[in-house]
């Protein structure tokens, strides 16, 4: 068993840039070996000579060949990884945290909010309930972005907005006069999507103030609390609850987050000093 503060060496295989400040990283094992996760896992990224990040896993857990990750540069990290290219390496610990609890969601209606960068933490949870779409029940998508031009995985979404039996809205905070979809903040889409609340399960990722808007929203709309899921992957530097950084009230974010039933943590998630 590796030890879970050894990084495992991967290549980078291919860089796509999904916005001007967005990009996925598609990463092979030096080793050869395959990469198991669930939906809503991270891993550790380090940059050699730089430090690491906690990244969370944005591709499809069913292809065990290919790992992908998807962020925003924003700092000397990821602004690192930005500027590395195909063939570079990078340290990779993980898979660490808890998932989105999709065996458990079976037979609900299931509504994905996604703000900012929280596309990537659910495009797993998709990909698992587009694969297993008949033992879900309506399947709604709400994906918001501060422009049309900061909007991940466009072609994607297009494609599964094209699907008959799972419905995609995407909002943006404010576009030219060449935009024809909807504006304003994600959580005015909650109004609009259809669900049955009380068999409702909802998956939400985004910016802290965005999940808990989109929270008393859905409440609104009769979904109950312990029905609502929320990653956080703030203050994250251990990934193993070694280091406290990431303490929330009781529980570590690093080891039992980064998916929370926002019913159990909404009473320290709710506390702006902690």
């Amino acid at each position: 068993m590796q030890d879970p503060m050894t990084p495992r060496r991967f290549r980078i295989a291919r860089t796509l840039r999904e916005t001007k400040d967005i990009f996925t990283w598609e990463l092979r094992a030096e080793d050869g070996g395959e990469f198991a996760f669930s939906p809503g896992q991270y891993n550790m990224v380090y940059i050699y000579g730089i430090g690491e990040v906690p990244v969370s896993i944005s591709g499809d857990a069913a292809d065990r060949r290919k790992l992908l990750h998807t962020t925003r540069a924003v700092g000397a990290v990821t602004e690192a990884m930005r500027a590395l290219k195909k063939g570079d390496m990078a340290g990779v610990r993980g898979p660490f945290g808890s998932v989105w609890p999709l065996d458990k969601l079976e037979g609900k209606d299931i509504v994905l909010v996604a703000g900012g960068v929280g596309l990537p933490p659910l495009r797993p949870a998709v990909y698992h309930i587009l694969r297993n779409r008949a033992k879900y029940g309506r399947c709604t998508l709400l994906c918001g972005a501060r422009t049309p031009q900061d909007i991940a995985f466009a072609q994607e979404l297009e494609r599964w907005r094209g699907r008959l039996d799972f419905d995609v809205h995407v909002t943006v905070d404010s576009a030219g006069p060449d935009w024809r979809g909807n504006v304003g903040v994600v959580t005015t889409l909650v109004s609009r999507a259809v669900f049955t609340p009380e068999k409702t399960a909802a998956l939400v990722c985004g910016p802290e103030i965005m999940m808990r808007f989109a929270a008393a929203e859905l409440a609104n709309r009769g979904v109950r609390e312990d029905s609502m899921y929320i990653t956080l992957e703030r203050n994250m530097k251990c990934g193993i609850g070694l280091c406290g950084h990431c303490q929330l009230g009781p529980v570590f974010i690093c080891k039992d987050g980064p998916v929370f039933n926002y019913g159990m943590i909404k009473q320290w998630f709710l506390k702006r000093e902690i």
